[in-house]
C-alpha cells in the first residue's frame, strides 16, 4: 500500500463499499471507518433524518467536510456514500490529502439485488430501484471516473474482491504530474502507465464541456482509439467526430489540414469542444494546427502515444504542417490544456519508431547534461523495451523541455532559450526535407543524424573537446540509430542540405543558425558559422 495515505472507496449504493472497506482495513492493519456512520455520529440523527430535516444539499455539505477531515487525518480504509464522490470539493480535498481512490464498479442486477430491503436510503424511498439506480448511474459514472483505480466487483465474494482491490492498490502507481508554469494558459503534463482507460477521468478537470473531436491516424487508432472511445464514454463524454488521417511525415500538409477542419466542423463541434491529438507527433502537430485556426480557436488536449512525441512535440504548443519549401513552416504556437503520455501505449511500437524517439531523448540528455549520463548508461536497456527506463526517459524529458518553454514560450528569446531544443535540428530538418517526408528518414533518425553533426561542427569551431562527437556517434549508435549521413540509406548532396538549411524557420537576416555544444549541459546558439565549414563537414561526413 502507499505509505501514509487513506484509502477511500467510492461507487454506487450496493457496490460493496463497507463491506469491501472492513476486509481492506483487517488485510491493511488499518483502521476503518463508514462516511454515513461518522456523519451520523457528529449531527446525533440519521442520515435519513438530516434528509428529510434539512434536504439532501445540507447532507452534502457536511459530508465533504467530515471526509475532508478524515482524509486530512492519519490514514484509514473510509467507505462514502455514493453521491459523495459526485462533489467537486469532496474530490479535490481527497486529491489534495493524497488518498487513493478506489472504485467498486458493478452492474444494475448486482446492485439491485444488493441493495433489496434497505428502505432507509432516502433516494430510493417510494421509488422504483431500478430506475434510480440508471439514473444515478448516468449522474455519477462521470466523476467516479476520476478515482484512481476502477475494479469490477460483479458476482465475486466480498472475500476475492478485497483480495483483488489490495492486489490493485499494491501494483498502483500515481502518475507523476509535470506543471507547465506559463504566465497564462499553464497546463499539466501527465505521465504514467493505464492513463488512456482513465482518460475521462484525468480530462474532465481541465476541459470546458464533456464534448471532443479525436484526431488520429489509421495505424494508432486501431491500437488505441477502443480503449481511449471507451474511456471516454463511460465518463459521459459527446465524442463529436473520429477524423483518421493517413500515417507518417506526408500527413502534415495544408490539404490534410483541410480535411481534418472539415470533419471536425461537420460534426457539429463548437467552440467548447475539444480536439483530442492520439497519435505521434504529425497527429499532434497537425491537430493541434487545426484546433488553434478552428472557430479562432478550439481547446486542445495532446495524448501522444509514440516516444517521439512523448518527449518531445506533445509538449510546448508548437503546433503545423510542412510546406514544399521546408519543415513546419506553416503553424501557430497553441498550447495543449492537459498532455497525457501513457507509457504502455510504447510497448506496441515498432522498434525502429521506438529507436527514433531516442533521438529526442538524446538530444534532451545532452541540453540538460546529467540525463546524459543516464542516456548513456541505460539508453540500450530503454530501447530493449524496460518500462522504468523509458518512464524515466518520457518524465525527465518532459521536465527539461517544460523548463525551457516556460522561460521562452513562443521562441523569442535573443540568444539561447527555446531555440536550444533545436540541437541538431538545422541538419535534420534539411535531410527530411531531402527525403520528401516519404518514411524513408524518421524524424528522430534525422535528429540522430544531426546531433551527431553539431558536435562535429563544434569540435570543429572549438567549441568543445574533441572526444564529443565520437562519444555521441558511439551512444546513437549503441541504441541502434544512425549517427553518420554515410548511415543513411540514400545519398545526399552538400548543396542542397546547404540549400535548405539557408530556409530553415531559425535563418535570421539571411544567417544561418546552429546550436552548439561545449559539452553535456552546455548548448548555445550562434550564427557565427562559416558556410564553408558546415558545407567541409556534410562532405567529411558522406555527402556528395
Amino acid at each position: 500500500m502507499p505509505p501514509g495515505r487513506s484509502i477511500v472507496l467510492v461507487g454506487m449504493p450496493g457496490a460493496g463499499k463497507s463491506a469491501i472497506g472492513r476486509r481492506l482495513a483487517a488485510r491493511l492493519g488499518l483502521p476503518f471507518l463508514d462516511a454515513d456512520t461518522e456523519i451520523e455520529n457528529a449531527a446525533g440523527m440519521t442520515v435519513a433524518e438530516i434528509f428529510a430535516r434539512y434536504g439532501e444539499a445540507h447532507f452534502r455539505d457536511g459530508e465533504r467536510r467530515v471526509i475532508a477531515r478524515i482524509a486530512a487525518g492519519p490514514p484509514v480504509v473510509l467507505a462514502t456514500g455514493g453521491g459523495a464522490y459526485v462533489d467537486a470539493r469532496t474530490r479535490r480535498a481527497l486529491r489534495e490529502a493524497g488518498a487513493v481512490t478506489l472504485w467498486l464498479r458493478a452492474d444494475v442486477p448486482v446492485l439491485k439485488r444488493r441493495i433489496a430491503g434497505r428502505s432507509n436510503r432516502p433516494l430510493f424511498i417510494g421509488r422504483d430501484p431500478e430506475e434510480v439506480l440508471r439514473g444515478m448511474m448516468q449522474a455519477r459514472y462521470p466523476f467516479y471516473t476520476e478515482a484512481d483505480i476502477a475494479l469490477d466487483c460483479g458476482e465475486d465474494t466480498p472475500e476475492v474482491t478485497t483480495i483483488r482491490a489490495e492486489r490493485a492498490i499494491a501494483g498502483w502507481q500515481r502518475p507523476a504530474r509535470l506543471p507547465v508554469a506559463l504566465s497564462a494558459n499553464a497546463y499539466e503534463v501527465v505521465v504514467g502507465s493505464g492513463l488512456l482507460p482513465r482518460a475521462a477521468g484525468l480530462l474532465s478537470p481541465h476541459l470546458p464541456s464533456r464534448r471532443v473531436a479525436i484526431v488520429s491516424d489509421a495505424s494508432v487508432a486501431a491500437l488505441h482509439l477502443p480503449v481511449l472511445r471507451a474511456g471516454l464514454q463511460e465518463g459521459g463524454f459527446d465524442i463529436r467526430a473520429e477524423v483518421t488521417v493517413p500515417p507518417g511525415e506526408g500527413s502534415k500538409r495544408l490539404s490534410m489540414l483541410e480535411e481534418v477542419l472539415e470533419g471536425i466542423l461537420a460534426a457539429g463541434a463548437d467552440r467548447k469542444t475539444s480536439v483530442i491529438a492520439l497519435g505521434g507527433g504529425v497527429v499532434g502537430d497537425l491537430a493541434g494546427f487545426a484546433a488553434a485556426v478552428a472557430l479562432r480557436g478550439m481547446p486542445f488536449v495532446q495524448i501522444p502515444t509514440t516516444l517521439l512525441a512523448q518527449v518531445d512535440s506533445s509538449v510546448g504548443g508548437k503546433t503545423g504542417v510542412n510546406l514544399r519549401a521546408g519543415k513546419n513552416l506553416a503553424g501557430a504556437f497553441h498550447q495543449p490544456r492537459i498532455v497525457l503520455a501513457d507509457t504502455d501505449t510504447l510497448a506496441t511500437l515498432p522498434a525502429r519508431e521506438l529507436r527514433a524517439g531516442w533521438g529526442e531523448v538524446a538530444k534532451h540528455g545532452l541540453l540538460q547534461g546529467p540525463l546524459w549520463e543516464w542516456c548513456e548508461a541505460c539508453g540500450p536497456a530503454a530501447m530493449a523495451g524496460d518500462p522504468e527506463a523509458l518512464r524515466h526517459a518520457v518524465l525527465e524529458s518532459c521536465r527539461l523541455k517544460s523548463g525551457v518553454v516556460v522561460a521562452d514560450e513562443r521562441e523569442e528569446a535573443p540568444e539561447g532559450g527555446r531555440a536550444l531544443l533545436n540541437l541538431g535540428h538545422t541538419f535534420a530538418h534539411a535531410l527530411e526535407a531531402e527525403c520528401g517526408y516519404d518514411g524513408t528518414l524518421l524524424h528522430g533518425e534525422a535528429v540522430a543524424v544531426g546531433l551527431g553533426l553539431a558536435a562535429s561542427l563544434s569540435a570543429r569551431l572549438g567549441h568543445c573537446a574533441q572526444e564529443w562527437p565520437g562519444r555521441v556517434m558511439e551512444h546513437l549508435a549503441a541504441v541502434g540509430l544512425p549517427a553518420r549521413i554515410q548511415d543513411l540509406p540514400r545519398g545526399f548532396s552538400a548543396e542542397a542540405l546547404l540549400g535548405r538549411m539557408r530556409k530553415d524557420k531559425k535563418v535570421r537576416d539571411g544567417a544561418m543558425r546552429f546550436v552548439l555544444l561545449r559539452g553535456a549541459g552546455e548548448a548555445f546558439t550562434t550564427a557565427d558559422v562559416p558556410a564553408e565549414a558546415v558545407e567541409a563537414l556534410l562532405r567529411d561526413e558522406g555527402a556528395a
